[in-house]
């Protein structure tokens, strides 16, 4: 029963995260499943990007079935981040100690608090009015910064992505959001399946558990994303963030 509680909470927070944000269920679930069931972190980072792999795709089917998702420039940026990503990691290989674990921790609580204090409200027209090549150019170099920072330090990816969708190349909050799930479905899909096939099976209790908790959680909060005002959903994109954020820190650190 403790198992499951820790498994629905654990998906609960990741769902929620995935569904509004796009953030990785890694985040949440990993240091949950670690800190109060003692799996080792690996088996647990890849129950996490199990988890992630569902959840962010039915996120994505539903801010595609809404029209908040790019899915042309998405692609483009997902190609790019998975190869710079084995290129992170290969550097990162050859460098002793720059594994930062905190870092997306961090970035998920300061994220939540500039979505709050400073909403993104750009408007899909101001969005449409950037040029395809500019937008094509914008996304290979995105998804460069992204993949190499994922590779190389191992963390951060959902919400890199959300903030330079959103402050960089310009996108209104919804097809941000929208995107980087679409694209996170992928990159989890790919990184469940070396962990597994490195680590071996998984506890299949916890998989399941995880996996189902963050689905349902995700399906929730995407659904209510995409008929909230900009407003609305900056408000609860921030305060989702940084609650969870304070939370992961809190069972990191204490």
């Amino acid at each position: 029963m403790f198992r499951f509680m820790i498994c629905f909470i654990a998906g609960l927070g990741a769902g929620l995260g995935t569904g509004f944000a796009g953030m990785s269920a890694a985040a949440v679930i990993s240091p949950m499943l670690i800190t109060f069931l003692g799996l080792p972190a690996y088996e647990a980072v890849g129950i996490a990007l199990a988890s992630d792999v569902l959840a962010s795709a039915v996120s994505a089917y539903t801010y595609g079935k809404n029209k908040n998702l790019d899915i042309r420039n998405g692609l483009v940026m997902m190609i790019t981040v998975l190869l710079f990503t084995l290129f992170g990691s290969w550097i990162a290989s050859l460098v002793p100690n720059t594994t930062m674990g905190s870092f997306s921790v961090f970035m998920t609580l300061l994220l939540g608090i500039k979505f709050i204090v400073k909403p993104v409200m750009t408007t899909k027209e101001t969005m449409e009015a950037i040029s395809r090549k500019k937008r094509i150019i914008q996304s290979v170099i995105s998804g460069i910064a992204v993949g190499f920072i994922c590779g190389f330090i191992g963390a951060g990816g959902g919400m890199m992505m959300l903030l330079i969708l959103t402050s960089i190349l310009g996108y209104e909050l919804k097809t941000a959001v929208g995107t980087s799930v679409f694209i996170m479905a992928f990159t989890a899909l790919t990184g469940a399946a070396s962990h597994f096939a490195i680590g071996g099976r998984p506890d299949i209790r916890c998989l399941l558990f995880c996996v189902g908790s963050t689905l349902l959680w995700a399906r929730i909060a995407a659904k209510f994303a995409n008929k909230a005002t900009p407003a609305t959903l900056n408000r609860a994109t921030g305060v989702v963030l940084a609650v969870l954020g304070t939370a992961i820190l809190a069972v990191r650190f204490f």
